[in-house]
């Protein structure tokens, strides 16, 4: 048998590096022996020091100021922050979860008016929906245990543990619904579906609020933003798909739940690119990765094709029917770019050493990325979409207390 020959294909092997202190004899400021400093941690309290540097009172808060008024370093040395691993699965999911939900509202508007028949189709579309989401999820996760890991508790200050019980309600009161359509328990139905479209609110905004919640600039700084922008976008195409289903089975283009529909899908995209429009003014700077590279082109095309299938849906109003049905497959299309868009331009945010860098040193060097373009004033609708977001926080805070209230009198 011959010996395994373990030599490198390329080069050498490296040997240790020849090393001696500076000053013979000398000692490591800021270092204690036999590993002394390794106790130094906010985790231990503050009964540690760390050997003889003490800081006077407010000396590290100055330093801190110091740092963060400064100017910005040229170049900027990164990564600072890991980018996002999501891939294909994650805005899929978005789009799927915001269809479904736009749907649940669209049956929930058509039981209120009284078109019992066009709830029924829309609960089906909810439902048809939201069964992908699941697997998706799964997909992205690598295997089932881990959606499943995620409800073994009830965190509600959590987007996605909340997000995940949300869409196992979501889920639930959708399956009921549609059981009770097909046993004939109309008004069971109905109140299952009104219960769905209650959940549907948060499974279409809380995707946005967990990609707020993270630390990567873009998203981050449109926290006040992306809530609102996904329900608008998740209404639009839950009700352009749901106005696609009723026409193939047959519901004429003039029926009122069909007129409606039209104006809702269009109302909610004009909602979408008003906030879009909104936030991207106020971002300036920190807003670029919305507008280069795959997700400009992607937010671009999204645009264009909601652009579009607004004209056709105006152009055809009364006259070229076939136009309100190209104009809901646009909006479907659209509202899909627009979530690709938005994941993959965070991925580029995070990539942004700059930006990074500057939303970490706080508003006070906010100006140095934003001298091309001027962040906006801060309106009535901006505060309140702040009050919106300041309120979802306050509820699952208060949800969270009362869940820890519930176990500790269990427990006793």
């Amino acid at each position: 048998m011959t010996e395994r020959d373990d030599r490198p294909a390329l080069g050498t092997r490296g040997e240790p590096a020849s090393w001696q202190r500076a000053v013979q004899d000398s000692g490591v400021e800021l270092a204690k022996p036999a590993w002394g400093d390794a106790a130094w941690s906010y985790l231990y309290g503050h009964d540690t020091d760390y050997a003889r540097a003490t800081p006077e009172d407010g000396e590290v808060a100055a330093a801190n100021r110091r740092m963060r008024s400064g100017p910005m370093p040229e170049p900027v040395q990164g990564p600072l922050i890991h980018a996002p691993v999501w891939t294909w699965e994650v805005p899929l999911y978005f789009w799927i979860g915001g269809v479904a939900s736009g749907a649940a509202f669209a049956a929930l508007a058509a039981d209120t008016a009284g078109d019992e028949a066009s709830a029924r189709v829309a609960r089906k579309v909810a439902l048809g929906a939201v069964t992908a989401a699941p697997v998706l999820l799964i997909a992205d996760l690598g295997r089932p245990a881990r959606f499943l890991n995620m409800l073994r508790i009830f965190k509600p200050r959590s987007p996605m543990n909340a997000g995940a019980w949300c869409l196992v309600a979501f889920s639930a009161a959708g399956a009921g619904a549609v059981t009770a359509d097909l046993l004939g328990a109309p008004r069971t139905a109905s109140r299952l579906g009104a219960a769905q479209a209650l959940l549907g609110s948060y499974l279409g905004s809380y995707t946005g609020v967990l990609l707020a919640t993270t630390a990567v600039p873009l998203w981050s700084q449109s926290r006040a933003f992306l809530g609102p922008i996904f329900v608008a976008t998740a209404t639009a195409t839950g009700a352009a798909a749901t106005r696609l289903t009723l026409a193939a089975a047959g519901r004429p283009e003039d029926h009122p739940t069909q007129t409606a529909l039209a104006r809702l899908q269009a109302g909610a995209i004009l909602a979408e690119l008003s906030l879009s429009t909104i936030n991207e003014r106020r971002l300036g700077r920190l807003g670029d990765a919305l507008e280069h590279g795959v997700p400009g082109r992607l937010y671009g095309a999204a645009k264009g094709l909601v652009g579009v299938g607004l004209l056709l849906q105006l152009a055809g109003r009364g006259r070229r029917r076939g136009a309100q049905h190209a104009a809901s497959v646009l909006y479907l299309a659209g509202g899909l770019g627009f979530r690709f868009a938005w994941v993959q331009a965070g991925k580029a945010s995070a990539r942004d050493d700059e930006v990074v860098a500057v939303m970490a040193r706080g508003r006070l060097t906010r100006r140095v990325v934003s001298e091309d373009r001027a962040p906006m004033a801060e309106t009535a609708p901006l505060k309140l979409l702040r009050r919106w977001s300041a309120t979802v926080g306050g509820a699952s805070l208060l949800v969270e207390r009362l869940t820890r209230v519930t176990r500790r009198r269990g427990r006793d």
